[in-house]
């Protein structure tokens, strides 16, 4: 992540199982009482841990390869 402290939450792994539909409702709950920043938060460090991005971040990207066109109209 851009920032240079290690995020407070962490995935444990050994959490998954089973749920029934009254626990993944508890869930649901869950992320619905966090801010738009915090589940914004959980969610970019999930997708960095799942691309083995957590050291480094989103690389940069190559401009040499992305170009603007001027569209007519």
């Amino acid at each position: 992540m851009s920032e240079s402290s290690e995020p407070s939450f962490r995935l444990d792994k050994t959490a998954f199982r089973i749920q029934s539909f009254a626990e993944a409702d508890d869930q649901r709950a869950y992320w619905l009482s966090k801010s738009d920043e915090e589940k914004l938060k959980a969610a970019t460090y999930l997708i960095l841990s799942a691309y083995g991005l957590l050291e480094t971040g989103f690389p940069p990207m190559d401009k040499n390869v992305f170009s603007m066109k001027k569209r007519n109209g």
